[in-house]
């Protein structure tokens, strides 16, 4: 079990840190809507903000471990991360507008399905174009 884990500690370690960050955003959009009584696209667009800071950092020093050696690598990286979470981002608000305004799903319930498939794409973002650890002509 323990060589199993080892050989796919990206895998755990992102689904793992994707599932904090899950909590991250579902805590922030639960304030922003229930305790703050603000609408659920602004909670949305601030519990994304927030999860995403987060994830930069947990996927970078904990799950692909990608080392820089300048800090315009750091901050290449840095809005690689970005771009390709506005990316997601779309996808969230579109999913979110559907699931809510269009087929009357309750928003606690269509943010939890949308974050599923958010956080695979962010997987494959982050995996192949982000922090894909190409060695440097160096």
């Amino acid at each position: 079990m323990k060589v199993f884990i080892q050989k796919h500690y990206e895998v755990f370690a992102y689904l793992f840190f994707g599932g904090l960050t899950f909590v991250v955003n579902f805590v922030v959009f639960f304030l922003f809507t229930k305790q703050l009584n603000i609408g659920v696209y602004s909670s949305n667009l601030v519990a994304w903000f927030f999860s995403v800071l987060f994830a930069f950092f947990t996927n970078k020093y904990f799950v692909f471990m990608t080392k820089q050696t300048t800090f315009g690598e750091f901050f290449k990286e840095m809005l690689l991360f970005f771009w390709y979470r506005v990316v997601s981002l779309i996808m969230d608000m579109f999913l979110m507008y559907l699931f809510i305004s269009l087929l009357n799903l309750n928003s606690m319930v269509a943010k939890v399905i949308v974050q599923v498939v958010v956080i695979l794409l962010n997987y494959f973002f982050s995996k192949w174009f982000i922090f894909n650890k190409k060695e440097s002509s160096h």
